[in-house]
């Protein structure tokens, strides 16, 4: 098997791996790597001077399949301080997500930059941790996970070190925010309190708020999910490098018990 999440096809064109099957079906995606590839295509946009993306959200407009995708990304409004990126990420004629972003011009403020925040324990020498019974793999093993407190196969929130085992794209090195949001759409599995055996609780969304791109291949999410009383719940995420948080996100969850579909 190719050690990537995928095979680039060229012009924009991508054949997933098994490494991408979600643990929902193993005939769908994780959303972790589709959003990556979709992040790769924005930071792939020419930027007229030096800036950073601050905000992606990537809306999921139905499962990804493993089967061949097509990527683009253009400016939709440009701007000379503050640009709005959009990517899709397609399956034929069906869009599989979207992503929209705000780019913004980068400056020195190092002089005025709050504090990060703790750090985390160092991955190194941590347990690792597994997933709850009744999940497939694909995606789940292709990443080094590593448990700082709480439990993945543990209900309740959690905080984890996780690290690619794989490229995102055969033959290159991911980028920062690529390894981030390998990671990042994985807050409800990591924070899960419900037995997936007998609940779905599956995010519509997926949006990252960016202070700074991560250093070092491990990516720290300490997560929780909250759910409310009609079907619908958050998980929030905080997601960190070595040296503290780097950036904040959040999904929105269908809550619903699996025999009603």
């Amino acid at each position: 098997m190719t050690e990537a999440f995928y095979v680039p096809s060229g012009d924009g064109v991508f054949l997933p791996t098994p490494h991408t099957a979600g643990p929902w079906t193993p005939d769908a995606q994780h959303f972790g790597p589709p959003s990556a590839l979709l992040v790769r295509a924005l930071e792939e946009v020419e930027a007229p001077h030096a800036s950073q993306l601050a905000r992606v959200t990537v809306e999921i407009l139905g499962p990804a399949p493993l089967k061949e995708l097509s990527v683009r990304a253009w400016v939709e409004r440009p701007g000379r301080s503050v640009e709005w990126l959009v990517a899709e990420l397609s399956h034929g004629e069906r869009v599989v997500a979207r992503a929209s972003a705000w780019r913004i011009a980068t400056s020195d403020t190092t002089a005025v930059a709050t504090a990060e925040g703790p750090a985390l324990p160092s991955p190194e020498g941590l347990p690792t941790s597994s997933w709850p019974e009744g999940w497939h793999g694909g995606y789940l093993d292709a990443v080094e996970w590593r448990r700082v407190k709480g439990a993945l196969d543990a209900a309740g929130p959690a905080t984890v070190w996780g690290r690619q085992r794989v490229a995102l794209v055969d033959g290159e090195k991911p980028s920062p925010l690529q390894r981030l949001f390998v990671l990042a759409d994985s807050g409800n599995g990591i924070s899960n309190f419900l037995d997936p055996r007998e609940w779905w609780f599956i995010n519509s969304e997926l949006t990252v708020h960016l202070r700074r791109p991560p250093l070092g291949d491990w990516i720290g999410v300490d997560a929780a999910t909250l759910v409310g009383p009609n079907g619908i719940g958050t998980a929030t995420t905080t997601l960190h490098d070595a040296s503290g948080p780097v950036a904040s996100g959040a999904q929105a969850l269908l809550v619903r018990p699996r025999q009603a579909g």
